[in-house]
C-alpha cells in the first residue's frame, strides 16, 4: 500500500487559538476539518513541506517550529504518516487560497469539529500542550 508523508502544522496564535481549515467536499475526507499542511516532497525537510504548503494554502508565512507528534495511519485506500510540527511563528493574515474556510478556534473547542481519524491524536497532543 502506498505511503504519503504529510507535513502538518498546528499554528497557535496570542490567543491559544489553532488554525484549522476545511477540507474540500471532492477530497479524500472531503467536508471534515483538518491541520492544514500537505505532502512533502522529495528533498524537502518536514519544516522546509510546512512552510511551502502553509505559504501556497493559506498565505501565512511561517518562522521557526518544533515537532509535536508523528503518527501512522492506515485508511482502507492509503497510508499516511502525519509529521506535525507546532508553530505560533507566523505573519500575515490566514486566507483559503484555494477556496476552503479557515477558522481559528479555541483549543478547547477543536473536539466540537470533525476531523479525519488519523488527525485524533493530534487533539491529544494539542491538549496536552496548552492544557498543561
Amino acid at each position: 500500500m502506498k505511503r504519503i508523508e504529510v507535513a502538518v502544522a498546528v499554528i497557535v496564535n496570542q490567543h491559544g487559538q489553532v488554525l484549522i481549515a476545511k477540507r474540500p467536499e471532492h477530497l479524500h475526507q472531503g467536508g471534515k476539518w483538518e491541520y492544514p499542511g500537505g505532502k512533502i516532497e522529495t528533498g524537502e525537510s518536514v519544516h522546509q513541506a510546512m512552510v511551502r504548503e502553509i505559504r501556497e494554502e493559506l498565505a501565512l508565512e511561517l518562522g521557526e517550529s518544533e515537532e509535536l507528534i508523528t503518527l501512522d495511519y492506515e485508511y482502507s485506500d492509503k497510508h499516511v504518516r502525519l509529521c506535525v510540527r507546532w508553530t505560533e511563528h507566523f505573519e500575515g493574515e490566514a486566507r483559503g487560497m484555494e477556496g476552503q474556510e479557515v477558522r481559528w478556534v479555541d483549543w478547547q473547542s477543536l473536539e466540537d469539529y470533525r476531523f479525519p481519524d488519523a488527525n485524533l491524536p493530534i487533539l491529544t497532543a494539542i491538549e496536552a500542550r496548552l492544557g498543561a
